[in-house]
């Protein structure tokens, strides 16, 4: 088999070779390759030293020495270049040959090789098993799963990318290995998961629910699947309501995250009354604040982590579909997320039962639309949007605290009657609140 290999590829592979190595793409490019997919990335494994490798190219970056991997650098592209390794995870080892490199890989449609030269090197059948659509552990799966657990993860990652099955044996030994995933790394769990969760099948979410592994890394959602919904509004426990609405979200890394974790509150929160109905007030607050927890456990960025919470904050704030209700929700929420709090609730509103769902739909439709009509306004909904500032306010005599509260009820006048936004008429409505006068505005 013939694979297209990029030019700077075949210039690390050409350069190696020359200087007496071996070396191969490896990996998943090789596998996307063959489906004819374009690769994100291409890794290269070699007979070489890392300080060989340091030592033949110009520019290179030793970003996992302790792997065996160098960074070469060609222009503004990065490739990795890893000496052969016989095992993987914490007990790392380098490996004598390809072969051996190629025995100890995840899973065999991983476990491919190719240069010009060699043609396509597949010694584990995962030709074959891309035919059939399967997700196989290279040899045992215990010896596989043993060497890194987060392999178990990763099953899921590409079935769920893929649309490919586990193989049978290789899903058998899943439920054996899961608790081992405490003691992986929250930067290693927190990638799989977030890939899990933005491909095509975030369904795929229940199947860690069922193989234990949630209970490892995110326990959280196994108490939502322990907690019904006994309510007109909905016909699903919160988890499955909870994967429902992730099937009907687009594949947005921020909006999955808020989808997944946006009812996270409710087992907490549900109150069952005398009728037999259950009650989750406050659930979205409590939401966010677990979310948080979740996530700076898992080490994401605090951008990300300031956006899902801020969404899950507010993901059951229902305003009216009129310009001043919206206004005030573009203000509290932002500019920036009130698209994706208005994709939010819509993804949520799929999630639920069918009582009232037309009406309730329609109503995120008109605020959609009354957001749209009042951006296109350009209405004033921050503070540094005000016609005064707090400058102006220290010419009037007014210091500290007085300042914030002024400007905040000022802001909130203008949310109102966006026509107040006048430098004099605020100026006239600021000196009254700072000199008890009471205001005509």
């Amino acid at each position: 088999m013939k694979l297209h290999l990029p030019p700077k590829v075949k210039m690390i592979l050409g350069i190696l070779s020359e200087n007496g190595y071996e070396a191969y793409a490896v990996g998943g490019c090789v596998r996307d390759s063959i489906l004819a997919r374009n690769p994100s990335d291409w890794d290269i494994t070699t007979s070489a030293k890392p300080e060989d490798v340091s030592r033949i190219f110009h520019r290179t970056v030793g970003t996992g020495l302790k792997h065996g991997t160098v960074t070469v650098l060609i222009g503004d592209e990065q490739f990795e270049v890893t000496t052969y390794r016989g095992t993987a995870g914490p007990s790392e080892e380098n490996a004598s040959d390809l072969v051996q490199d190629l025995l100890h890989r995840d899973f065999t449609i991983n476990a491919m090789a190719y240069n010009d030269k060699s043609g396509l090197v597949d010694i584990v059948g995962g030709m074959n098993d891309l035919q059939r659509k399967v997700i196989r552990c290279v040899g045992e799966a215990d010896d596989r799963f043993d060497e890194d657990p987060l392999r178990i993860l990763r099953a899921f990652r590409f079935a769920a990318e893929t649309g490919f099955s586990i193989d049978r044996n290789t899903a058998d030994r899943i439920p054996y290995f899961a608790d081992r995933l405490r003691n992986v790394s929250g930067e290693r769990i927190r990638d799989e998961l977030v890939k899990i969760l933005v491909s095509r099948n975030p369904e795929y979410w229940m199947e860690l629910y069922k193989t234990g592994i949630t209970a490892a890394v995110m326990p959280e959602f196994d108490l939502c699947m322990e907690t019904p919904q006994n309510t007109p509004h909905h016909f699903y426990d919160v988890g499955t309501h909870t994967v429902k609405t992730l099937m009907a979200i687009e594949p947005d890394r921020i909006l999955r995250l808020t989808m997944l974790m946006h009812d996270f509150g409710k087992p907490a929160m549900r109150f069952h009354d005398r009728l037999g109905r259950d009650h989750f007030n406050g659930h979205a607050e409590k939401s966010a604040d677990i979310a948080r927890d979740i996530m700076k456990r898992l080490r994401f960025d605090r951008e990300t982590v300031n956006k899902v919470c801020k969404l899950i904050y507010y993901h059951d704030y229902r305003p009216e579909p009129d310009p001043k209700a919206v206004r005030k929700a573009v203000y509290l929420i932002g500019p920036e997320l009130f698209p994706l709090y208005i994709k939010v609730q819509w993804a949520d509103n799929c999630g639920k039962s069918l009582y009232k769902r037309k009406e309730k739909q329609e109503r995120v439709s008109r605020v959609a639309r009354v957001y749209e009509q009042v951006m296109a306004e350009k209405p004033c909904l921050s503070r540094k949007e005000l016609a005064i500032n707090g400058e102006d306010l220290r010419e009037l005599g007014i210091r500290g605290r007085e300042t914030g509260d002024i400007l905040e009820s000022a802001l909130f006048m203008v949310l109102d009657k966006p026509e107040m936004n006048d430098r004099e008429v605020l100026l006239k409505y600021a000196s009254d609140l700072h000199t008890g006068t009471k205001s005509g505005l």
